[in-house]
């Protein structure tokens, strides 16, 4: 079933949700911890409550209260096994994976739709460098991890993700020795420095030497401690953009010295001639004359649906790099960006590594998601500038990382 979005302009307040990145780190730490923690952040997207149902799986008690998480850790590992149903997940399919080879000998980990192509090579090389057996679907998932894995030095490329080096990140210190992992071609830098600023907080001591090479010391455990999530950049880019092309919104809750990658949307606005402004407890986002612009996108590929919207709308031609880091997400989100913009009037051309958009008139009409989260939004928030209405078909994939999304643009729309 479809959504429409009637024409609106964007006015007014909005409380944006916790960073759902933020969380599934939280929860993964938490349920490691030396005691009961608290985590305070909502809602819970389908990729937290992927995460919750992992921790669950290992041994781990979460109650889900109205605004926080309660988080009794695992303790004693009672079984041999365990079977890891991950959904869409992409972090959790990468993250738990080498958290569940410390703490089990024989781990399955399985997933659903779009994940079910995304590569997991990566994974499955680092584990046997660490002495895991590993099996797979011709380097997809289910794979199959068994004889657990142990300290040690090893080496791996972050071109493709930074969602493995998360996990080893997590897990490595929870091993009776030390280990070292050497990084080349790191993407995504930020989402490392999130992990890292989470690990800390719980007392774990990670050394890098720039983010290449990574000195983890063994026999560390989380400790206990309750902890508040911030505002989410990557929903927040949205409304950000939104506001940059139709009117003004106080965002709340998100900080301007975020460590999240998306917080980079302030930068792209702002190039693009939109006014930014740090009030009480957050940003506000206005229109003004907006101009064609150019914004390197690779260390935060999901903020490339939002700034499309927003190249949509200035005139000129823009241009985005990094669009390689786009093939393996919920769609190849280079060409859903590209078809759907196509319905909406708008010409997108995709070379190399590089997405060209020349801005014009958004003429309405019907989209696709494409089962992807992002795509879904582009295309509503499009509507606060369109002469028609825009039909979204799939709507509600905006679930897996923002559920309250369409409940925020009618709180907004005047």
């Amino acid at each position: 079933m479809g959504k429409k979005i009637e024409s609106f302009i964007y006015a007014g307040t909005i409380n944006v949700p916790s960073s759902k990145s933020y969380l599934q780190r939280a929860i993964a730490i938490t349920a490691l911890a030396d005691g009961a923690s608290k985590i305070i952040g909502s809602p819970l997207s389908d990729d937290v409550k992927v995460a919750i149902e992992i921790v669950r799986v290992f041994g781990a008690s979460v109650e889900v209260g109205e605004d926080q998480l309660s988080v009794s850790p695992i303790g004693q590992v009672s079984a041999d096994s365990v079977d890891l149903y991950c959904g869409e997940a992409g972090l959790s399919s990468r993250m738990f994976s080498p958290i569940a080879a410390v703490l089990f000998n024989e781990v399955t980990v399985r997933g659903s739709g779009s994940i079910l192509t995304r590569p997991m090579g990566m994974v499955i090389d680092a584990l046997e460098q660490l002495g895991a057996k590993v099996t797979s679907n011709d380097g997809c998932l289910p794979i199959h991890i068994s004889g657990g894995i142990v300290p040690g030095v090893l080496h791996i490329d972050g071109a493709e993700s930074s969602q493995l080096l998360t996990g080893l990140l997590i897990a490595l210190p929870l091993l009776p020795g030390d280990s070292e992992i050497h990084v080349s071609n790191l993407s995504s830098r930020p989402y490392i420095q999130m992990t890292l600023n989470v690990l800390d907080y719980f007392g774990i001591e990670i050394q890098h030497d720039g983010f290449e090479i990574f000195h983890i010391r063994g026999n560390q455990t989380p400790s206990a401690g309750t902890y508040t999530v911030e505002g989410d950049w990557s929903g927040a880019s949205f409304h950000a953009v939104g506001a940059a092309i139709s009117g003004a919104v106080n965002l709340m809750g998100v900080s301007v010295d975020s460590a999240q990658a998306d917080v980079r949307i302030l930068e792209a606005v702002r190039r693009a001639g939109a006014k930014v402004e740090k009030i009480q407890g957050g940003v506000k986002v206005s229109k003004n004359q907006l101009r064609a612009f150019e914004f390197d996108a690779s260390d935060c590929p999901d903020l490339f649906p939002p700034l499309a919207a927003l190249a949509c709308c200035c005139e000129g031609s823009s241009k985005l790099i990094g669009t390689e880091r786009l093939v393996y997400k919920e769609s190849n989100r280079a060409e859903s960006i590209q078809s759907e913009l196509k319905k909406l009037g708008i010409q997108v051309v995709l070379e190399a590594n590089t997405m060209e958009i020349k801005g014009g008139n958004i003429f309405g009409g019907e989209v696709s998601s494409n089962d992807d989260h992002r795509i879904a939004m582009m295309a509503a928030i499009l509507a606060s500038v369109s002469d028609q209405p825009i039909s979204i078909q799939k709507p509600m994939a905006v679930n897996k990382s923002y559920p309250s999304f369409y409940d925020d643009l009618e709180q907004i729309a005047p």
